[in-house]
């Protein structure tokens, strides 16, 4: 009997996006159920969505959480096999959606992430981002590869992926966290044996061009949730090897390419790294000053994270 297959694009302020984003998915050949899920923007990006084809499911701002909303999105569509996306990746063409969710129907894997690109008018470092962690030759992971790819192995992004939802039932769906659900979700799914699939030939269009003020903010963020998640992500490795490794490359290809780059390159990192080391210091912060780091503005007003710091504090 094949699987049933739905599609969680999750919005808010995206109505510029849907015209690239939603009409491949609702072209499929998969005929895939695609729900729209918004956090109350009021902007048109319900209306566009249903205007497209797609089914819509709204809730309070206050309500969002990268985590927990996704969770009652998979909930709500209950297909076999569910995507999410962000409305700011496009689909390269019609068959994204068959292509990504072939290792899960092969058996293969439970997980299966797309390959993603620049676009054409993005800066130097977005470009070299999307080439160091997304290469042109698809592959496979499981626990056992930690030792050939670090933390690599659990990298997985919800910008376009493809998970089997009887196996996020096995390790409680995705949690309710600041970001990085995806990668908390497969760590989880590889301690329980099961396998990643990175299928380089289910491609997006997907990249953004960040400040350094902006990097910090969002490194703060990886920061903050990669310490309160540090048990579930030990397997042995490190971020800063895979950090080494990025810093290294982006220098040779500068070193090739446009060496008068590089002083900009090394600030680059330089705030990648601080707000990332920031961040691990910050479950211990008071909320005031996490909210002026935090790229995420949203996050700390919201229920889920009052009722995760009244636990923490009882």
């Amino acid at each position: 009997m094949s699987k049933t297959i739905g599609v969680v694009v999750v919005t808010h302020r995206a109505k510029h996006h849907l015209q690239y984003c939603l009409p491949p998915l609702l072209r499929s050949s998969l005929r895939p159920r695609v729900l729209l899920v918004n956090s109350s923007s009021f902007d048109g990006t319900v209306e566009e969505a249903e205007r497209l084809g797609a089914e819509t499911f709204v809730i309070p701002r206050v309500s969002f959480n990268h985590g927990s909303t996704r969770e009652k999105a998979r909930k709500r569509l209950n297909t076999d096999i569910v995507v999410m996306m962000t409305p700011d990746a496009y689909p390269a063409d019609d068959s994204v959606l068959e292509r990504l969710v072939e290792p899960i129907l092969n058996g293969q894997a439970s997980i299966s992430y797309g390959r993603q690109i620049p676009r054409k008018n993005s800066n130097f470092f977005e470009a070299f981002l999307r080439q160091f962690n997304y290469p042109p030759i698809s592959n496979i992971r499981s626990v056992e590869d930690v030792s050939q790819w670090g933390v690599y192995t659990f990298f997985c992004s919800n910008s376009c992926a493809a998970w089997l939802n009887r196996a996020l039932d096995e390790v409680g769906g995705f949690p309710s966290v600041l970001t990085a659900e995806d990668t908390f979700a497969t760590a989880a799914l590889l301690r329980k044996g099961h396998r990643i699939a990175y299928a380089a030939e289910a491609i997006v269009t997907h990249s953004h061009d960040y400040s350094l003020k902006e990097e910090f903010k969002r490194h703060f963020d990886t920061g903050y949730v990669r310490k309160q998640h540090a048990n579930l992500i030990d397997f042995g490795a490190t971020d800063h090897q895979r950090g080494r490794e990025y810093f290294i490359e982006l220098n040779r290809q500068l070193w090739r390419e446009n060496r008068v780059m590089l002083p900009y390159a090394w600030a680059h990192t330089a705030a990648k790294f601080l707000g990332y080391q920031v961040g691990r210091l910050g479950p211990k912060l008071p909320t005031p000053l996490i909210q002026r780091l935090s790229g995420q503005d949203f996050y700390w007003n919201s229920l889920d994270y009052h009722r995760r710091r009244e636990a923490e504090q009882s």
